[in-house]
């Protein structure tokens, strides 16, 4: 078995678990290290990979959010439904219909169109930008929904609706197409953050259900070593990552991550252009 290939999964999965939440652009980093850390295995394990690693990142949702995602609570012996968190899930799925309609028709189609450096790169500078710009609009403003209580089903299709472009044109960032969408419509920075986690939930699982079905469940002892490093590592880092940026947060505001998508996304330009 080569250590190697073990190595490969160990840093793929950390650039997951970070790039995943931060609102930068997942893809946009698989794609740069894949040009430098290519792994030794057939394109269609890698693409399989790439997709199912995610679960790795959407357990430590689950994990550190359990009580909020868990829509059901003990009282002296009985238990009883959480009403708002069923709200909250009635919502999710709202969200979550725009992207996975076109997800489950056209997945390929996107793939073939869209999945290139050309996109990536557009997309991280373009919305690099709308980060900046509305982060600039927002300076002085008070949020007008700072609960998930209060987010309503016509905010749930607005997110939704910026989820979609991310489903379609790589290199938008799922997190970050979510989280400008709820800024726009005036939602505090830590509930658009919390929201957009909790999308990823279904999202995330369907992307990566609909791989294994195509791929198949049949993996060689070292393909289940490689995928087993690269969902651990992409969990642990991603518990990391998830509490830095609600810390962050707090204190500042996305500025900085649109200023890095740019430089990203020049990045990108420059390193595919030269060759």
């Amino acid at each position: 078995m080569d250590w190697m290939e073990w190595i490969k999964a160990l840093i793929l999965g950390v650039v997951e678990g970070i790039t995943e939440w931060l609102p930068v652009s997942s893809t946009g980093h698989m794609i740069l290290v894949d040009e430098y850390l290519q792994l030794n295995v057939s394109e269609e394990f890698k693409e399989m990979f790439l997709v199912v690693i995610q679960l790795g990142a959407i357990l430590a949702v689950v994990l550190l959010y359990f009580w909020k995602l868990f829509p059901f609570s003990s009282k002296e012996g009985k238990v009883y439904v959480k009403q708002e968190t069923i709200s909250m899930w009635l919502k999710i799925v709202v969200s979550c219909i725009p992207a996975g309609i076109v997800g489950v028709f056209f997945d390929d189609q996107i793939d073939a169109l869209f999945y290139n450096w050309r996109t990536v790169a557009v997309m991280l500078i373009v919305f690099g930008v709308l980060f900046l710009v509305i982060e600039k609009r927002n300076k002085n403003k008070t949020p007008v929904i700072d609960s998930l209580e209060a987010l309503t089903y016509q905010a749930a299709v607005w997110i939704g609706l910026f989820q979609l472009i991310a489903a379609v044109f790589p290199g938008t960032s799922r997190s970050g197409a979510t989280i400008l969408g709820a800024l726009l419509i005036g939602v505090s920075r830590t509930v658009a953050a919390e929201y957009t986690f909790f999308l990823a939930v279904p999202v995330m699982f369907g992307a990566s259900a609909l791989k294994l079905l195509k791929f198949g469940v049949h993996y060689t002892a070292e393909e289940t070593a490689i995928l087993a490093v690269g969902l651990i590592s992409a969990f642990l880092v991603s518990v990391l990552a998830i509490k830095f940026l609600m810390g962050y947060i707090k204190k500042h505001d996305f500025t900085a991550f649109g200023v890095y998508r740019i430089l990203l996304g020049a990045l990108v330009i420059f390193d595919f252009a030269r060759r």
